[in-house]
């Protein structure tokens, strides 16, 4: 596991540590600066070979390798069921909404496998750990914004209560997705007795605001929808 550190100290690029401290105030280790792009390519590389053990004893001390495990997660060709062990392992070595913010996609969960994983994400969902309820509504945001789950997502979303920064601006962000896609269920939702405080419920009405498939007339509404 000697050469994987190599090749990160190798791949790191002062100006994007620089920019990354930056970005992830919240990163719980270290920053070398590497660009995603270049973890995902040494990932697949890993791959080829025993990632198995990397997973098992590859180092921990930086941030970046933690997001390449993540990425050696998601790129594993397991069926879902081999794959959940690995992901409930992982979960708990997020300490970043980065990190969780690339992993989660990373995992490009099969459309056969989405009950399956829907039932194994929602205990995170009401976890006290920031970031295993990031974690939980990252992957509703990912994969459960569909006909089938868009209701489901924004009653759980509704029942959140974690007090973390983390956790309240992925339920926003997740609520404005559902408003952009769902607009008539979403904005019942907002405009009636939902259970968001007032930082999320502003942060969602921010969001959709901020997108251009929301029209100008509903913007105004949205506006003065806010919050005092």
């Amino acid at each position: 596991m000697k050469d994987i550190r190599s090749q990160l100290l190798a791949l790191s690029e002062e100006s994007i540590r620089d920019f990354n401290k930056k970005l992830c105030p919240d990163a719980g280790r270290e920053l070398l600066g590497i660009r995603i792009p270049k973890l995902r390519q040494l990932a697949k590389e890993i791959l080829k070979g025993d990632w198995e053990t990397f997973l098992k004893e590859g180092a921990e001390q930086y941030h970046e390798e933690i997001i390449l495990k993540g990425l050696v997660i998601g790129g594993a060709r397991l069926p879902a069921e081999e794959k959940l062990p690995l992901i409930r392992d992982f979960v708990p070595k997020i300490d970043s909404w980065s990190i969780s913010d690339t992993f989660c996609p990373s995992l490009k969960i099969k459309p056969k496998d989405l009950a399956l994983v829907w039932e194994f994400i929602l205990p995170y969902a009401r976890s006290d750990q920031e970031f295993d309820v990031r974690f939980a509504v990252i992957m509703m945001l990912d994969y459960y914004i569909t006909d089938e789950y868009a209701r489901e997502v924004l009653q759980q979303l509704d029942a959140i209560r974690h007090e973390g920064y983390y956790a309240k601006m992925a339920v926003a962000w997740t609520v404005a997705e559902l408003g952009v896609k769902y607009n008539d269920m979403a904005m019942d939702y907002l405009r009636g007795e939902n259970h968001l405080d007032k930082f999320t419920y502003n942060k969602a009405l921010q969001k959709m605001r901020e997108s251009y498939r929301i029209d100008q007339e509903q913007k105004e509404e949205l506006k003065r929808m806010k919050r005092s």
